[in-house]
């Protein structure tokens, strides 16, 4: 008892100014999660969900809030394997749980599409979302971060004309679910941080179109805004908070 209370009073010290003050702060600030949730959180081998599934298991454990959550990995065909993440997972007794798929012949053997991502990413919701509901789950968490929000509202401004980027909290009339996002106060600097520390699982991308993006090319023009600018995701974040922008919205 006494090493498990030194434990979480090192957790408190370093990780709650590191990061945990920033991410309750978001749950909280926009109702993430309530007492009862069972939370489906989606891991797909990349930094960013598995800093988002170790942060999920210290908010279990080391913070006031109650609910369960198993991590979903979506199988999308290639030669992937889960095991470093299923090890984790069993080492901290977090059900893991592998999604079958066909999404990667789907998109690249059958519609071979030259934007594959749009339809990647909408069928990868959509098996996500039955896997969350068949786990008894009525959220779902994904691995977004201050970067992503940022380069969303670009991509949406600079190729589609709109003054949009995603909100915190979604709420998905269509599958009764509900869509968190608890990273979106952290930069992905921060996330790669906690990986590195950690030593967390990080599974290569296999897909053919990784780093080929013209997201990859909106976050090139973050990286240099950046340079000039070095508070620019935090001045973005205010501004859109300010405007009302990342009030919980329907599914559109």
């Amino acid at each position: 008892m006494k090493d498990q209370s030194k434990a979480v009073y090192q957790i408190k010290r370093t990780y709650g100014k590191w990061f945990l003050t920033k991410v309750k702060r978001a749950i909280y600030r926009y109702s993430m999660i309530t007492a009862g949730d069972k939370i489906a959180v989606g891991v797909s081998g990349g930094k960013d969900s598995s800093a988002l599934l170790y942060i999920m298991w210290l908010l279990k454990h080391y913070s006031p809030l109650s609910f369960d959550f198993h991590a979903v990995f979506l199988d999308l065909g290639w030669p992937v394997d889960p095991a470093p993440l299923a090890s984790f997972c069993r080492e901290r007794d977090i059900p893991f749980h592998v999604e079958q798929t066909a999404i990667g012949a789907i998109v690249f053997e059958h519609r071979r599409e030259e934007n594959p991502c749009a339809l990647c990413a909408h069928l990868r919701r959509g098996a996500l979302h039955e896997a969350a509901r068949r786990l008894g789950c009525n959220k779902v968490a994904l691995g977004h971060h201050l970067d992503d929000l940022l380069e969303t509202f670009l991509l949406n401004w600079v190729y589609t004309g709109r003054l949009a980027t995603f909100t915190p909290v979604t709420h998905l009339a269509r599958s009764g679910l509900v869509l968190i996002r608890p990273l979106i106060y952290l930069p992905e600097a921060t996330l790669a941080g906690i990986t590195r520390a950690e030593n967390l699982p990080v599974i290569d991308n296999p897909c053919p179109a990784s780093g080929k993006t013209k997201r990859e090319e909106i976050r090139s023009l973050v990286g240099l805004m950046a340079k000039a600018y070095p508070d620019i995701r935090e001045k973005f974040l205010t501004a859109i908070e300010k405007a009302g922008w990342l009030e919980p919205g329907p599914d559109k």
